[in-house]
């Protein structure tokens, strides 16, 4: 999750969906999805609809994934606790975060 979260805080103001964010961060859709899944519903993304007519442009319309107001300020404290805690030498008690559940 935390390559996901790392993707959204290149440029937290934009608008990313999920082919966008499989290319960044080299995971396969079967762990993209669920990981954004579980960021919306967890209140850290909002998200929409493209507005497009799938025919005249050639492919299916993309659900676009934002960094919320909250989102933003919690990934970036989970993502320096997620640091701090896999950067420490010999530490052995790893603790679950919390965007992990």
């Amino acid at each position: 999750m935390a390559g996901v979260l790392e993707a959204f805080l290149v440029d937290p103001a934009a608008e990313r969906y999920g082919l966008d964010i499989m290319q960044a961060t080299g995971y396969p859709s079967g762990t993209v999805y669920p990981i954004l899944s579980r960021l919306q519903h967890a209140g850290w993304l909002s998200t929409h609809w493209e507005d497009i007519d799938p025919a005249v442009a050639g492919r299916p319309a993309r659900r676009w994934y934002q960094l919320s107001a909250d989102g933003l300020v919690t990934a970036r404290t989970e993502l320096a606790a997620y640091r701090q805690r896999t950067s420490a030498p010999g530490q052995a008690v790893r603790v679950k975060p919390t965007w992990a559940s």
